[in-house]
């Protein structure tokens, strides 16, 4: 009860706003919600594997119910959830259902993005103790486990139990954390926006194989129903187990469809099912496996046509991302590259060992099936985003037509500065020049001033009149003035 009620009693005063700048909480309130963060999905995720070993074994005929056996079984059972191989009598078990684990992980995103919403943390750097809280818990629970498990039935390796949790739980709270608070600043500092297209493109490029897989196990399914039914036993309880088994291995069993439909395909054991080749063997007896063919059939590579949709569709979302195509291509090439690691993930997730029988391991060509999604989404999609988009060379940006008004004004002060300055330099040089001929001109006169009084030739003042009268009106003077002494 205890439990329950720090998972469900809310530590904010009355008044506060989830989430607001505004929101101020003591140490023990913050305290209490990481407390809340890192317990909640261990206790929802033990009780659900507990829930449904509780009702198998319910269900199931000649089977004595042991609550105590039940919650000692929900630990192991917690770590398969969690993709932490298991062993079995001695025997490995790796290929471990993936919808207890996508299960696991919405729980542990779910509850980081709460808890940093009632803490109003607003960046992912206030927002980090939630994910060290969340993620060590799911370690620490996993180590816990591992160990106590050691020597029963049911056993695991103790640093794998503490590691696999760990990172799947951290992984989570990472992705509820970005979801309230956005990515970190160091990362959405560096992100192109043509290449968040790119990987939304992606996503949903990854979504649509995943529908294409999903639909040709649901066909596939169906035309075989009267095999699948032949599989469940007239016994509820069987039948029940059954069903269950078969709905937790659901996403493995589309994960493999989707394999097939790009074309490597899958292996169980000896049984290889691939689109242009297939050998036959014994399967497991389980409903999930009644869709598998018997043989090969012609018609399959039609089945091409749905990763080539959804390549196609993949480029029609880009053709608008740039009016370059190289970048809407380069877009193209970044969703292709997010489809092929969500296959290397699936995939790997999807196989393992499955004891040391004979439909020991079931295995997705990882690498060849990756290589091979990437080209089906990148060579329609880079086609249709070329040819579906523009071809004309972008025009520029209102900021790049505002730097150039902005720089064509300044040429325009600049060239009117210049030109105020070369007439200023002009008019100071005129004035040197008048200067510098008014200098010329009185040193020329002090010079002929003082050449004149050396020579003698320099009379005073008064007898200025005496020299004009012999220039002007002295004609008889100089009339008997003899030619040779006038030239001396």
């Amino acid at each position: 009860m205890r439990i329950m009620e720090l998972l469900t009693d809310d530590p904010r005063p009355p008044g506060d706003v989830v989430g607001s700048p505004g929101t101020g909480l003591s140490r023990a309130a913050r305290l209490r919600v990481l407390f809340a963060a890192a317990l909640g999905p261990l206790v929802t995720g033990y009780a659900a594997v507990a829930t449904v070993l509780a009702l198998v074994t319910l269900t199931a005929e000649r089977t004595a119910f042991s609550a105590t056996g039940v919650l000692l079984a929900a630990g192991p059972g917690w770590l398969a959830a969690l993709q932490v191989r298991v062993g079995l009598g001695g025997h490995p078990l790796g290929v471990l259902p993936l919808l207890p684990t996508l299960g696991a992980f919405a729980l542990a995103a779910r509850t980081a993005s709460g808890a940093v919403q009632r803490l109003g943390c607003r960046s992912f750097r206030e927002a980090l103790p939630v994910l060290v809280a969340v993620a060590g818990a799911h370690a620490v629970f996993g180590l816990v486990v591992a160990l106590a498990a050691q020597g029963s039935a049911v056993t695991a390796n103790p640093p794998a139990a503490f590691a696999v949790p760990g990172l799947l739980a951290a992984v989570a709270s990472f992705a509820g954390i970005t979801w309230s608070c956005g990515l970190p600043d160091v990362v959405a500092e560096r992100l192109d926006p043509l290449a968040v297209r790119g990987l939304r493109a992606g996503a949903l490029g990854l979504a649509v194989l995943l529908a294409c897989g999903a639909a040709v196990f649901t066909v596939a399914t169906a035309v075989s129903w009267a095999t699948v039914s032949d599989i469940y036993e007239p016994a509820f309880g069987t039948s029940f187990g059954l069903f269950v088994l078969s709905v937790l291995y659901l996403p493995n069993a589309v994960t493999a469809a989707l394999s097939f439909v790009t074309g490597p395909g899958f292996s169980i054991g000896s049984l290889n099912v691939g689109m242009f080749g297939y050998r036959g063997a014994a399967v497991p007896g389980v409903p999930v496996l009644g869709g598998l063919p018997d043989h090969h059939a012609a018609w399959w590579p039609a089945l091409l046509v749905l990763p080539t949709a959804a390549g196609v569709l993949v480029g029609w979302s880009l053709r608008k991302a740039d009016a370059d195509p190289a970048q809407r291509i380069r877009a193209v090439a970044v969703a292709g590259a997010v489809v092929a690691l969500g296959c290397v993930v699936l995939g790997t997730l999807s196989g393992g060992r499955l004891g040391d029988g004979p439909f020991d391991p079931v295995s997705v060509p990882v690498g060849v099936a990756s290589v091979v999604a990437f080209c089906w989404i990148v060579i329609p999609g880079s086609f249709t985003a070329f040819f579906a988009g523009e071809h004309e060379p972008p025009a520029p940006p209102p900021e790049a037509l505002e730097d150039n008004q902005a720089f064509e004004d300044a040429e325009d002060v600049d060239a009117d500065e210049a030109a105020e300055a070369v007439e200023e330099l002009e008019a100071s040089e005129e004035d040197e020049e008048a200067e510098v001929t008014e200098e010329e001109t009185d040193e020329d006169a002090e010079f002929e001033a003082e050449a004149d009084a050396e020579l003698g030739l320099e009379e005073p003042a008064e007898d200025a009149p005496a020299v004009d009268e012999a220039v002007t009106g002295g004609t008889e003077t100089c009339g008997d003035v003899e030619p040779d002494e006038a030239d001396r």
